[in-house]
């Protein structure tokens, strides 16, 4: 028995010692393989697709504000009136307007008949009027350079003795014919410059019947549409009227108060469609940007709600943020939401 546990022992000894000396096998790790985003996000701001501030072409006492804010009107309809003494209401200046027409299309036919009835001469049958002003000219510049010499002869000296006559017959007879050819180019340049007078006072009086005509239409389009805005609001001055159809965002305008030319006074948006435009990418990220790319639009304020959107325009001009190179694009979305606001920020995500 006292063998047999010196024996057990013993054989743990040697089992100890084995597993103390035996090598150990490093065990292998594999690591996950680094993934590229493939996805840029930036954030930007809720636009209305179209949006217009209006200001006033004449300054004057607030006499009528018919539209609230959150109003929508259509193009054509009157915001507001002023009270000044030379502005014109709509009505007003479609009546001046087509006085002003008429008037445009008398001088074009007086201007007209005076040049078909100006006798052209000879000598100018091959030019228009501007290079027979240019010829005349260079002709009288001449026969004043050939009469230089000549010009102290006047009359009384012409009236000389017989031996002085004899004496000085060359000098007198060249003075005489230096003196009608100068008489004659002066005649020249001045039919000249009446002939290009005339065709002057036409294209003048042509160029304000265009104008005429323009604002008359302008005035007298039934569709009020943008692209006679501008001169209807220059002509009628004495309205603040809708550019196009749209929501009023913004109203600063009260009866009673002055207004002042040249200031916005009237904000209206079309809500139609909406837009997000961001200032935020950067100069390596906007390479991987193109016009029509899709995007996925969410609200801050609606987080629950996933928008789709296309690139519609990437901006071709740059400017610096925080020392970083960054561009704007605007993203055009497909959809909407009536919780939607102007201003909302939003996280926009382009898939590369």
């Amino acid at each position: 028995m006292k063998y047999l546990k010196l024996f057990i022992l013993i054989s743990l000894a040697l089992s100890i010692a084995a597993c103390g000396t035996a090598p150990t096998t490093p065990v292998a790790t594999t690591l996950p393989p680094v993934v590229a985003d493939d996805v840029i996000v930036t954030e930007g701001r809720l636009e209305p697709i179209h949006y217009a501030e209006l200001a006033l072409n004449a300054s004057g006492l607030v006499s009528e504000v018919l539209i609230s804010e959150g109003d929508t009107v259509s193009a054509g309809d009157v915001i507001a009136r002023l009270e000044a003494g030379q502005a014109q209401t709509l009505e007003s200046a479609q009546a001046k307007a087509a006085q002003d027409l008429t008037t445009a299309y008398q001088s074009v036919r007086d201007a007209q008949f005076k040049l078909d009835n100006f006798d052209v001469p000879y000598d100018f049958a091959s030019m228009t009027p501007s290079q027979a002003v240019e010829a005349t000219l260079e002709k009288l510049n001449t026969a004043r350079a050939n009469f230089e010499p000549y010009k102290n002869i006047s009359d009384r000296s012409l009236e000389l003795t017989d031996a002085e006559k004899r004496g000085d017959e060359v000098i007198i007879g060249t003075a005489k014919v230096y003196k009608k050819r100068l008489d004659d180019a002066w005649a020249d340049y001045r039919k000249a410059i009446l002939w290009l007078e005339l065709e002057s006072n036409l294209e003048k009086a042509q160029s304000i019947l265009v104008q005429a005509q323009r604002d008359y239409d302008s005035l007298m389009d039934p569709t009020f549409s943008e692209g006679t805005a501008g001169a209807r609001a220059a002509l009628a001055n004495a309205e603040v009227r809708a550019t196009f159809s749209g929501v009023v965002t913004n109203l600063d305008l009260k009866v009673g108060e002055f207004a002042a030319s040249g200031k916005p006074v009237v904000t209206i948006a079309d809500t139609s469609s909406w837009i997000i435009k961001t200032t935020d990418l950067t100069e390596i990220d906007v390479v991987n940007i193109s016009e029509g790319q899709t995007a996925i639009v969410t609200l801050d304020a609606i987080p629950e709600l996933e928008l789709n959107g296309n690139v519609l325009t990437v901006g071709q001009n740059y400017s610096e943020n925080q020392g970083d190179v960054v561009y704007e694009v605007t993203i055009l979305l497909t959809e909407k939401d009536p919780a939607m606001r102007w201003g909302m920020t939003a996280e926009i995500k382009f898939e590369k």
